[in-house]
């Protein structure tokens, strides 16, 4: 199999250089955008504590959650 490109070592290496030169345009031509349009999942949560000071439900309701719910 290897033979004629044993034979023809200047054809051989015009294949090559067509082949780089043709991948290289062919990776150019890509469609690959900067940023993405992504859509990332979100979660919405509503807690209610009536009558309870902000700090009181960041501090007994919204830290807990947001621990809970922290993916990194």
């Amino acid at each position: 199999m290897s033979t004629p490109f044993i034979l023809r070592p200047i054809a051989t290496t015009l294949l090559i250089l067509a082949i780089i030169v043709l991948g290289g345009l062919g990776y150019r031509l890509l469609p690959v955008a900067a940023l993405p349009n992504v859509d990332f999942p979100t979660i919405q949560v509503t807690t209610s504590y009536p009558g309870a000071a902000p700090d009181v439900i960041e501090s007994t309701i919204t830290a807990p959650l947001e621990h809970y719910f922290r993916t990194d």
